[in-house]
């Protein structure tokens, strides 16, 4: 295409299909070079369409062999053929289309539709890579049952899967031999999929709570069979949670997940076929670190929790995207806070949102969690539809609470059960089930922008009377420059001066309440009273964070308190990464003066204390002692200064390191266990505790990178390897760091996975020479610019993982990124296109480095043959 805007898609434009898929019976025969599709639909036109409408069906990249309408073969008068489909003048109102097209799978470098990887066939149709196989109705709210047959050759391809259960196999002439599968649900088109290839089972079987034996395997090559012992347990435990935490069981007689290293996204959701990404199946100790197998654990389950929340119910259009992605990840993050730390998986959760989501609302991409409008859809899989989207459905369970979620969630499947449906189902079946009105919760899904919460107080002793008053406002963002104050629901509990809880009672309650309640904070300014207090109290809001809010304008003395005190184990650690955030932009403030800069004692004091108590809970100690990131420093200035951040925060590590040495070392030796690698929380929380100690030690000096060496050169599990590896990567000896590179590469060249970190170690380092070394690992034999993980783990790891080293000054990274957006594009239009938001948030810098950021922004737009995908982000993000 020229670099002309594609038409956009719009919401409020949506109107009924106006035909319905009955029936589909595919049959491929596998070739990488040809495959040839097969296609019969049983079709009827749709009362609810517009009357004596033609049949468009879309279709991208396929040679159309034969069409058939009811036996009858079409010649080239019978229908209309361009780029994006094809269309039929005439048909009758029930009718059976034939249709034969050729694909080249081999040649497929977008990885959408059907595509070869490793000798074996794979699919990715969400969200609409099916027209890249058939031309088809590919639009979520047409739902067909599907029989699909698989043709191939035995020896490249002896394993054939599809969607649903397995019906029957059979032998072809030739060396070929088929399998033909069965999806007795009805599904849309972006959950198809296939599998062929040479690969390995790993089985296992799960017993239903009715008594019904599924048959689980996960598929992989040859040599990965000792990596999916945690995927497969990980995936036995979701079952059973779903079942015990929302009544829901497994539908089919067998369950797949089939692993594949190229692949866009992390996973695929597909009835009873689930593809992966490699990254999030295997793992054993030797490759895989902590934070691999708590991701594992994640994906897996959300993938599962699809099968009902996204498969059996699903959208009625891609503006509903967040109906299953959104509901999906609260569910997922339920299920992992029960495998191990509630509060530790909250404020990461949280940690990911801010560093994700926050950041997309406060520039031009900022979108509502239901678009309104999209140019390629495939742009909108983002933190505001999957994890803010969480966050309004969480909002909704604490309004509800837990019963009357679990109720609202049984009466939404009960009504649309293999329906498309809208955010507006889901909502009005909550509201059912509970009996609560929940009609304000839209606003949430409608509103784009991050609000923030500030309060205001005031204490009568005469009376004992407690006035809590807070104000809540939203910047304007693209395309809404008016916002509208939504309800917000403040779990809050009161502290005494010793910090102790403080009965309270809501004027014109009967009782006090518990320790922490929720109240919902519904215009500009709510006001709340509470009657017979005690003493002046200190207010501990958005415990748990209950909303997906900014709380701004907290006094230092009141975080540090709260720090300290707080029963709420979520505003202790946020109200100590506020007070360090308020303490490292003082430091960048005076960097930037040419001031000296001291450790304020304070935070060394903090730190300290945490150290004293890491014992208790070494997981959430290790959470705590982490200084906020470069990143969220950045975004909590007026004008990003990345430079008197990066100046600040080393200063402070390095501080810290010396004032603390020997609490350091005593939490590394205490915390540094030579048993058996394992994964429960407590020796997570250990490793991480450990680590943490270790990084801050090496921003000290000698003894830290002496102490990272000999971590590194023991060789006990990934984790621990990994974590001295990032600290020699980042150190200024030259010799330790090309030694422990050179060494990690050599043992680890075999394992993709692996070697995707050390890029990402690389890519990441703080130091001057990154973005030299960075290019020069783009011409690195084991890089490939057609891989999405290698390109994830090098390019996006640098843009988004390295503020310091991105964002010089001499603007070399934008251009560094332009050019490899540009490069990617033909290849692989929708990471490319992924690649584009750290460039998009150029209105968080200086003026100097937004006239970089444009210019590189526009250097993209005007590369000939632009795709629409990469169109879309940049134009957007040029505003």
């Amino acid at each position: 295409m020229d670099n002309q805007a594609p038409a956009p898609v719009r919401r409020l434009d949506y109107r009924p299909p106006d035909f319905l898929v009955d029936a589909v019976e595919l049959i491929f025969e596998l070739d990488p070079a040809q495959t040839v599709v097969r296609a019969k639909l049983e079709m009827r036109r749709n009362p609810a369409g517009a009357a004596g409408a033609p049949l468009r069906l879309d279709g991208e990249a396929l040679r159309l062999r034969t069409i058939s309408l009811d036996g009858r073969l079409l010649d080239a008068s019978g229908y209309a053929l361009d780029d994006h489909g094809l269309e039929i003048a005439s048909v009758p109102d029930r009718f059976r289309l034939q249709i034969v097209t050729e694909l080249a799978p081999a040649e497929n470098t977008e990885l959408s539709g059907l595509y070869t990887s490793g000798g074996g066939f794979f699919t990715q149709c969400e969200a609409q890579g099916f027209r890249r196989i058939t031309f088809f109705p590919d639009r979520p709210d047409v739902m067909a049952r599907y029989t699909t047959t698989l043709i191939a050759d035995r020896a490249a391809c002896p394993v054939l899967l599809s969607n649903g259960n397995p019906d029957a196999t059979g032998e072809e002439p030739g060396g070929r031999h088929w399998a033909r599968w069965v999806d007795p649900h009805p599904k849309p088109s972006y959950l198809f999929a296939l599998v062929a290839g040479d690969l390995i089972a790993v089985r296992d079987h799960f017993r239903t709570a009715s008594g019904r034996d599924v048959a689980l395997a996960i598929w992989v090559r040859d040599g990965d069979q000792d990596k999916c012992a945690h995927a497969m347990a990980s995936l036995k435990r979701a079952m059973t949670w779903d079942e015990e935490r929302f009544g829901l069981e497994y539908d089919l007689d067998v369950f797949n997940i089939a692993a594949v290293s190229d692949f866009n996204m992390g996973a695929m959701e597909n009835k009873g076929l689930n593809v992966f990404n490699t990254k999030y199946v295997l793992a054993k100790p030797e490759t895989a670190t902590d934070a691999d197998y708590q991701d594992i654990e994640s994906v897996v389950a959300h993938e599962y929790f699809h099968n009902w929340t996204g498969d059996r119910v699903t959208c009625r259009d891609w503006f509903q995207l967040s109906l299953k992605e959104g509901l999906t990840v609260y569910r997922d993050q339920e299920f992992s806070a029960d495998q191990g730390s509630r509060a530790v998986k909250r404020l990461r959760d949280v940690r990911r949102l801010r560093a994700g989501q926050f950041a997309e609302d406060d520039g031009p991409l900022a979108h509502p969690v239901r678009p309104d409008a999209y140019l390629k859809i495939d742009n909108f899989y983002t933190a505001t539809v999957y994890s803010k989207g969480a966050e309004v459905v969480r909002m909704i369970e604490t309004r509800i609470g837990r019963g009357g979620f679990r109720a609202g969630l049984a009466l939404y499947i009960a009504r649309h059960d293999n329906q498309a449906v809208t955010i507006e189902d889901f909502v009005a079946a909550m509201a059912d089930a509970s009996g609560v009105d929940l009609a304000d919760m839209l606003a949430w899904y409608s509103q784009a922008g991050t609000p923030a919460l500030t309060s205001d107080e005031s204490y009568d002793a005469a009376s004992r009377r407690y006035t809590l008053t807070l104000r809540q406002a939203t910047k304007p963002t693209p395309g809404q420059p008016e916002k509208q104050p939504l309800p917000i629901p403040v779990a809050l509990g009161l502290l005494d001066p010793q910090g102790g809880a403080l009965p309270a009672r809501l004027a014109g309650e009967a009782q006090a309440a518990a320790e922490t309640r929720v109240v919902i904070a519904r215009g500009a300014e709510s006001r709340f009273v509470f009657e017979d207090v005690a003493a002046p109290p200190v207010p501990s809001l958005l415990r748990g964070f209950s909303a997906p809010v900014r709380l701004a304008g907290v006094p230092p003395e009141r975080l540090r308190f709260l720090a300290r005190h707080d029963s709420d184990p979520f505003v202790r650690w946020d109200s100590g990464q506020q007070y360090a955030t308020d303490v490292l932009l003082d430091l960048a403030a005076r960097w930037r003066a040419g001031a000296s800069m001291t450790l304020d004692p304070g935070l060394r004091d903090a730190v300290a204390a945490t150290l004293m108590q890491a014992s208790d809970d070494p997981e959430f100690a290790a959470e705590a002692l982490a200084l906020p990131g470069e990143d969220a420093l950045a975004d909590a200035m007026e004008v990003a200064d990345t430079e008197a951040v990066h100046a600040a925060r080393e200063f402070a590590r390095a501080a810290i390191g010396r004032a603390l040495a020997p609490s350091l070392r005593d939490a590394y030796a205490q915390n540094d266990d030579p048993g058996p690698y394992a994964i429960d929380g407590a020796s997570i929380g250990r490793r991480a505790l450990k680590n943490v100690a270790l990084g801050y030690l090496a921003a000290a000096g000698d003894e830290g990178i002496a102490l990272a060496r000999t971590q590194f050169d023991a060789q006990r599990n990934m984790t621990d390897v990994l974590a001295a590896l990032a600290v020699l990567a980042r150190s200024d000896d030259d010799d330790a760091r090309a030694a422990a590179l050179a060494s990690f590469h050599a043992r680890w060249q075999s394992e993709p996975l692996v070697i995707d970190k050390w890029f990402a170690i690389q890519a990441t380092a703080p130091r001057p020479d990154t973005l030299a070394a960075v290019q020069a690992l783009t011409a690195h034999p084991d890089f490939d610019l057609r891989q999405p993980n290698r390109v994830r783990a090098l390019i996006g790891a640098f843009a988004s993982g390295n503020p310091s080293c991105f964002h010089a000054a001499s603007g070399a990274g934008y251009d560094f990124l332009a050019a490899q957006i540009i490069a990617l594009d033909p290849l692989n239009s929708q990471v490319a296109a992924r690649l584009v938001s750290p460039l998009g948030r150029w209105q968080r810098q200086d003026a100097a480095r937004q006239a970089l950021m444009r210019a590189a922004l526009a250097r993209v737009l005007g590369a000939p043959g632009l795709s629409g995908n990469v169109y879309e982000m940049v134009s957007r993000s040029l505003g």
